[in-house]
């Protein structure tokens, strides 16, 4: 986030503390792709690009999302994949433009994508590996 600038009278690190401190607020410290709390998670959870820098994406609020470490390293700065139910190009979902609840289905600690970009981010980001439904059972 070295890019973000400061806002007048603030230094660059005070306003991105105040940036990530919204996002995690925000977020009800929860990943935002898989909803798992990172009071259960072993690594931390961290404020990434929705839309990468590399895609012209913002440091800003409206461009940050809070995200387990599984779903960032899984998801890095892709904005889709491929539905693998239809095989048709897919945007991610977008926590910061869409519900989580409309895309998303969770039943017995599995997440089961209820549209194109849920499926497609369900597929990518494995959220049904064993390790994760077995975390999520745990909340």
């Amino acid at each position: 986030m070295s890019s973000l600038c400061s806002k007048r009278g603030q230094s660059a690190g005070h306003s991105r503390r105040s940036l990530n401190g919204l996002v995690l607020e925000r977020a009800s410290l929860a990943c935002e792709y898989c909803l798992l709390p990172d009071s259960l998670s072993f690594y931390p959870h961290e404020v990434d690009h929705v839309i990468a820098l590399k895609h012209r994406g913002q440091t800003s609020a409206e461009n940050l999302a809070y995200a387990c470490w599984r779903c960032n390293r899984f998801k890095g700065s892709d904005l889709g994949s491929f539905d693998p139910q239809t095989g048709d190009f897919s945007f991610l979902f977008n926590p910061r433009e869409q519900f989580w609840s409309e895309h998303f289905t969770p039943s017995q600690g599995k997440i089961t994508g209820r549209s194109q970009e849920g499926r497609t981010t369900a597929f990518l980001l494995k959220f049904n590996t064993e390790d994760r439904i077995q975390e999520r059972l745990r909340f």
